[in-house]
C-alpha cells in the first residue's frame, strides 16, 4: 500500500457517515430485536448455522433491518442481495428471483 493508498482510505474512513461507522457488524453488536436474536432463538440459530433461507425486512425507518441484513451477509455464505422498496419495482424483484 502505497502512502497515497493509505491517506485516501483514512479520508474515507474520516468522510464515512457516523452511522455507518457505528454500525453493527455481528449479532453480539446488534441491539435490539431480542426476540429474534436472543442466544437460542430461531433467527439467531439459523444465522450461526448458515441456515437462512429468503428473508424480508420490513419495519419502520431506523429499526435496524439494513444493519441486520449486513450483518447477516457478512456472518453467512449466502448470495446476498440488497433492494430497497423506495427504489425497487417489481421489475427489480423478478430479476433478483
Amino acid at each position: 500500500m502505497s502512502l497515497l493508498d493509505a491517506l485516501e482510505q483514512d479520508n474515507i474512513k474520516k468522510n464515512t457517515p457516523l452511522a455507518e461507522r457505528m454500525r453493527a457488524r455481528n449479532l453480539n453488536e446488534f441491539f435490539g430485536q431480542e426476540h429474534l436474536l436472543a442466544p437460542g432463538k430461531l433467527l439467531r440459530r439459523a444465522v450461526e448455522a448458515d441456515r437462512l433461507t429468503s428473508s424480508i425486512f420490513w419495519g419502520p425507518p431506523g429499526c435496524g433491518k439494513t444493519t441486520l441484513a449486513h450483518v447477516i451477509a457478512a456472518q453467512t455464505r449466502s448470495a446476498f442481495v440488497r433492494l430497497n422498496a423506495v427504489t425497487s419495482g417489481v421489475a427489480d424483484v423478478r430479476k433478483v428471483l
